[in-house]
């Protein structure tokens, strides 16, 4: 359905039509009244059909107008969506197939949004690297990727990330790692720093420079051991007791990643306290 206009009606004959006012708006469209009936357009369309120096057009004539005015409003609405934030050329294409453009019109108006510079891959991907890398915990290489899913050629992608200071990756990703180990309260030192590794290696990081990372931290089982220990002891008590009650909670312990030596001296230390 065509937008942001009013069709006018003419008799028959095909008689021309008198323009009586052509008055900008507020919102920076325009008012064409013609034989008092009132359409609103698009300068670029006032100048396509020099109106500004007729005073009458022909039926023929107002069905382009009404036709390039719909067309015109669509580049508009395309043009708003560029400017609100940095855009690749990927999110314009799928942005003007929503508005059910032609490929034809996509392609004129993509190649205009770059002549006039608002619309550039490179300018997309020093923005998107920027924010992603500063505003987000995502690492390098899930950046990326989402680079790459956006279509943009790769040496773009490499040009930038070729100039990524990787001092503050790892000081980023370190936050993230110690962050992770403060938070934990149940992993065994096994399982957490399994997690830690595929969580690392999911957001886009490097897994050396995480195994490096981690190979500098010290952590201790103990306290959450102990913690397990109770809570399965809990558990188990109401349908085991004496040695399966034990041999029981030792499985689960050795099952949540627990170091078996610890899990033993654990058990050994409750016998004694229970008998």
């Amino acid at each position: 359905m065509l937008e942001n206009q009013t069709f006018v009606c003419y008799n028959d004959f095909g008689d021309s039509m008198k323009i009586d006012e052509i008055k900008k708006t507020k919102s920076g469209k325009y008012k064409i009244k013609i034989d008092g009936t009132v359409i609103t357009t698009y300068d670029d369309v006032i100048l396509d059909h020099h109106l500004l120096y007729q005073k009458e057009i022909s039926p023929e004539t107002l069905e382009e107008i009404n036709k390039d005015t719909f067309h015109s409003g669509q580049y508009h609405k395309a043009l708003a969506y560029a400017l609100r934030k940095v855009r690749s050329v990927y999110e314009m294409k799928k942005y003007m197939e929503k508005l059910e453009m032609s490929p034809n019109e996509i392609e004129k108006n993509i190649s205009h949004l770059k002549r006039i510079g608002i619309l550039s891959d490179a300018s997309f991907v020093k923005a998107y690297l920027s924010d992603s890398l500063y505003l987000s915990n995502d690492g390098p290489y899930k950046i990326k990727q989402e680079l790459l899913d956006q279509e943009i050629e790769e040496s773009f992608i490499e040009e930038e990330m070729s100039k990524i200071d990787l001092d503050y990756v790892r000081e980023k990703l370190t936050k993230l790692i110690h962050k992770k180990l403060k938070n934990d309260k149940k992993h065994s030192s096994y399982q957490l720093k399994q997690k830690i590794i595929l969580d690392m290696v999911n957001l886009g990081y490097d897994r050396d420079m995480i195994m490096e990372i981690l190979s500098d931290v010290s952590i201790t089982d103990q306290d959450k051991l102990e913690r397990e220990y109770e809570k399965l002891y809990e558990k188990l008590k109401r349908k085991y007791n004496g040695k399966e009650l034990f041999r029981k909670i030792q499985e689960k312990l050795y099952s949540k990643g627990f170091d078996i030596h610890d899990i033993q001296n654990l058990i050994d230390k409750k016998k004694s306290e229970n008998f």
